[in-house]
Formats: C-alpha cells, structure tokens, sequence
C-alpha cells in the first residue's frame, strides 16, 4: 500500500496557490531596513546640525575667552586689576546720569555677586536703553582711578 500511494502522489503532485508569488518576508526585510536607515539618518543630520549650532555660537561669543569679573578682588582694591578686561552678566540697578561726550553712569549688580558695582557705558553705547532689572552681557574693563567701563553690551 505504501507503495501505491507514493505513485499516486508522484504522477499527481499538489501545487501550491502561492507558488508563482515572491515571498512577502523579503519585501518588508527591504522596506524596514530602508526606512530605519532613512530615520537613522535623519536623526544624525539634526543631531549634527543642533551639535554644529552650539559650537558655531560659543566660537562665535567674542567674551568667551575672558574671564568672570571678579567684583571680591575689585571692592577689595582695583589696582591689580587696572588695565585687565572682564566678561560679566550684569543686571541694571539704578542710572546715575548722562554727561555729553563722556557716556552715562550705571549701577548694576551681577548674578554671581549681588553687590552693586558702578559702570561707565561710553557714548559709542548710546543707543542701548537701559531699564531696571534688565540683563546684560558685557566686556568690562577696570580703567585709571578704579572706573569700570563697558567697552560692549548686549542684552541677554
């Protein structure tokens, strides 16, 4: 009897509806595999790009290699630091007045050091209104006589 069944089945074979048809696995292998490498590059490029913006703004900052402006060592005696420049987060107190070609007074404190300090800003900042509590980035540098200038702002 076996044997009479496997003629059968060899003279007859069962084909397969799904015979002529490309298997489907292959097809979703190839499309999954495209669009993770389509996602895994998009993320890269905004992750270079976010990357590159924060290295082109902290190379672009011209304060960024001076140092803190140390207002301990300034309120304790100005003289070693005559001469030197400083960078400061400076945050407006009070207007002391405008005197024509020399500039106007200004009292700020910085975030570090909540003790005021009394800054010129020369004419050549003129057009930068102050208002109280507002901040403000700033090259400072200790001149003859212990008077702070502003030799640049820009508002945080």
């Amino acid at each position: 009897m076996q044997d009479s069944t496997q003629i059968d089945q060899a003279s007859n074979p069962v084909i397969s509806p799904f015979s002529d048809s490309e298997p489907q696995a292959h097809r979703r292998k190839r499309k999954g595999r495209a669009g993770l490498f389509a996602s895994l590059t998009v993320v890269l490029l905004l992750v270079l790009g976010v990357g590159g913006f924060f290295i082109f703004q902290t190379l672009n900052d011209p304060l960024r290699t001076l140092e803190p402006f140390p207002v301990g060592k300034y309120l304790e005696g100005y003289k070693p630091l005559a001469g030197s420049k400083f960078r400061a987060n400076l945050r407006v107190e009070n207007d002391l007045g405008w005197k024509e070609g020399l500039g106007r007074l200004m009292v700020f404190s910085l975030r570090e050091d909540p003790r005021p300090i009394v800054v010129m800003i020369p004419p050549s900042l003129s057009e930068i209104y102050f208002t109280k509590g507002q901040n403000y980035q700033s090259e400072l540098e200790v001149k003859e006589g212990g008077l702070i200038y502003a030799n640049s702002c820009r508002k945080n």
